[in-house]
């Protein structure tokens, strides 16, 4: 859900209802409205990278890659000894 986009919950309290019950009713509505998901959905959302970030990152990837190939081909690396990752 974007920030725009604002759904109202409102709920009255009754004349005999306790604040319990008034809780329980707006947590049910607001719910049923599709609230809850929609705060949930949006928790972690990221905006998307624009296209020159993104070329800039694959061309810097590429030029990582061809320079570690580099230094394989001159044996300064050993390609099999890589360092594992731990998990």
């Amino acid at each position: 859900m974007a920030a725009a986009e604002a759904i109202r919950v409102e709920v009255r309290r009754g004349k005999n209802e306790s604040s319990m019950s008034l809780i329980r009713r707006f947590t049910r509505r607001a719910q049923g409205l599709g609230v809850v998901r929609a705060v949930r959905d949006g928790r972690y959302w990221e905006r998307d990278k624009s296209k020159n970030v993104e070329r800039k990152r694959a061309l810097v990837s590429l030029a990582r890659r061809k320079n570690y190939n580099e230094l394989v081909k001159l044996g300064k690396i050993d390609p099999t000894a890589r360092k594992t990752r731990r998990r």
